[in-house]
């Protein structure tokens, strides 16, 4: 069974930072694009940061490029999300999420519970 564990979620200030973690089981990471998708209140879930298994190459969504930064330890199944210069349009459930490898942050159909994260003004 697809496990994710996910940590890391609170409230923060404007423009401080948050680091999420995930911890995946029953699959290695071998096969599938890891990544971070969120969901705000009333919108889409989107993909926020991606690795691709097949070359490592990373996807950031323009609204988070220059401040979240994505690495993952396939060795322990753990992928990070490291979140600066937050900002509240920041404020979603984040989801720690994996899909098979070439769709990268398009869906992340297998993906945890989600994490809390709340940006106050």
């Amino acid at each position: 069974e697809v496990q994710f564990a996910e940590s890391g979620g609170g409230l923060v200030q404007t423009g401080g930072s948050l680091r999420l973690s995930c911890t995946a089981s029953g699959f290695t990471f071998d096969n599938y694009d890891i990544g971070w998708f969120r969901q705000a209140p009333g919108k889409e879930r989107e993909g926020v940061a991606c690795i691709a298994t097949s070359d490592g190459s990373i996807y950031y969504a323009d609204s988070v490029k220059g401040r979240f930064t994505i690495s993952s330890d396939g060795a322990k199944n753990r992928v990070k999300l490291q979140m600066n210069a937050l900002k509240p349009e920041d404020t979603a459930v984040y989801y720690c999420a994996a899909d098979k490898e070439g769709y990268g942050c398009t869906y992340g159909r297998y993906s945890g519970q989600g994490t809390q994260v709340t940006v106050s003004s």
